[in-house]
């Protein structure tokens, strides 16, 4: 099979699956808001529970045995720490700006001590995360101490719910079965430097960013500071470089954009019916779920949609802030590329080589003659990394097509092109000399870019032969 064929092949089996999964990811943010409403019928709890599930499911953090039984110990912990932290932000803004603020810096920097402490941070993150979307809204339907144990409820709710759902969804087929990740080495680190390691710079980028965004928004715009905040964490979170970051911004932007003239329309149209609103929340919820795989923006077109819906939701009128919003969420998108851009700044093209060097690794290893038993999954593995950094550079070339100059995405298009024959070499467990000669001479060109290209190019050639 062509590598165009496969490519379109891997299209469509992406759509399809992501499809199947945003079905399976709504329905358990519907039982948890139907659960989170029967126990507390304030909007705010089942909008929790809807944030959560959405959260827990796109984090994989209950694919496991194991990664179930930490969320279910650390989860509910974890979740009562920040709706203290958002009870100091209503009472004391400043010091709980402070606190999470370090609460998710910490969250970013425990991923350098390895997969087990990346997990904790995720799950650090996650109750953050929601402050930003559900802000602190003081209970009145439920007792003093049902309020006090209802963030952990809703968040063991949540828990329970994507649980059950993915795993029927994998009994009946719906879903794929669990394959513990191929492990990518990481990268060497280099004793005569004194520049930080990549999750400590992240994670310093993070820390600045959202202390500018916190002092943009209490000094200038008061109790609307929370979109300024969550779109610097939205822009900054997954960094991989600053082009990414920049192209980020830019889908984000133009996303809120779009879903603003949506959340217009149907605030105009619609009004505050609930029953309306309700559907049309789960609705953008389960399209933006489904089409994110295609383009951030699509995601930040419907989860804008959402959250407008939400404030119709909730009693508060959604026309007059949708405007303001979106000059909130400009600022905060300035904010977050301009703390990726100059405080300890990583270069996209370097990340981008970092991917292809373990991608080439884990093609030398599956191509290892010494190796009674070969698979290709570390090496699909490495190439879907590699693909993830891939649009911003497609869009910049697609930008600067007409200069004629060289492009960072030429090296992904050529080590794409050698995707399908490798795997046919390896699943044949053939081992060329020349094929092993190819990927070492394209190793060594990682730490070359003028040569990298060329390299690639002479790979594809020597496998397609």
């Amino acid at each position: 099979m062509d590598e165009a064929a496969l490519t379109r092949r891997d299209r469509m089996s992406k759509a399809a699956a992501s499809l199947r999964e945003a079905a399976v990811t709504t329905l358990a943010a519907i039982a948890a808001l139907i659960a989170a409403l029967a126990i507390d019928p304030e909007p705010s709890s089942g909008a929790l529970a809807v944030v959560l599930s959405i959260s827990l499911a796109r984090s994989h953090l209950d694919h496991g045995l194991r990664e179930r039984l930490e969320a279910a110990v650390a989860l509910p912990l974890v979740a009562l720490v920040a709706a203290g932290i958002g009870l100091l932000l209503h009472r004391l803004p400043w010091i709980g700006a402070l606190v999470f603020t370090a609460g998710l810096t910490l969250s970013i920097w425990l991923r350098r001590f390895g997969a087990l402490a990346a997990r904790a941070g995720s799950l650090i993150a996650l109750p953050f995360v929601t402050l930003l979307v559900t802000p602190y809204a003081h209970p009145a339907k439920v007792g003093p101490l049902l309020a006090m144990l209802m963030p952990i409820i809703v968040a063991l709710i949540a828990l329970a719910s994507v649980t059950l759902f993915q795993m029927l969804a994998r009994r009946i087929g719906l879903l794929p079965p669990v394959k513990a990740e191929p492990r990518v080495s990481p990268p060497a680190k280099s004793e005569r430097t004194m520049r930080p390691d990549a999750p400590t710079r992240m994670a310093i980028q993070m820390a600045v960013a959202l202390a500018v965004s916190f002092v943009a928004g209490f000094v200038f715009f008061g109790e609307r500071w929370s979109w300024i905040v969550l779109t610097a964490f939205i822009v900054q979170s997954g960094n991989r470089g600053r082009l990414d970051v920049a192209y980020k911004s830019v889908l984000r932007v133009a996303g809120a954009a779009a879903g603003t003239v949506v959340a217009l329309a149907s605030a105009i149209h619609l009004g505050s019916h609930d029953a309306a609103t309700v559907v049309l929340i789960l609705a953008a919820v389960f399209l933006g779920l489904w089409l994110r795989p295609l383009g951030y923006a699509w995601w930040a077109l419907f989860v804008t949609v959402a959250l407008a819906l939400l404030q119709g939701f909730t009693g508060a009128p959604a026309r007059p802030i949708l405007w303001p919003r979106l000059e909130e969420i400009v600022i905060g998108a300035i904010i977050g590329v301009a703390a990726a851009w100059f405080v300890l700044p990583v270069r996209s093209t370097a990340a981008l080589r970092r991917r292809i060097a373990d991608a080439l690794a884990a093609l030398s290893d599956a191509l290892d003659p010494a190796k009674s038993e070969r698979r290709p999954d570390a090496f699909v593995a490495a190439l879907a990394r590699v693909e993830q950094v891939g649009a911003a550079f497609y869009a910049t070339r697609f930008v600067t097509s007409r200069t004629g100059r060289a492009n960072p995405a030429d090296w992904i298009d050529a080590l794409m092109a050698c995707r399908a024959p490798a795997l046919s070499l390896i699943e044949a467990g053939e081992t060329p000399g020349a094929i092993r000669r190819s990927v070492g001479a394209a190793r060594k060109a990682v730490q070359q870019p003028p040569e990298l290209l060329a390299a690639l190019t002479e790979l594809r050639r020597a496998l397609a032969a």
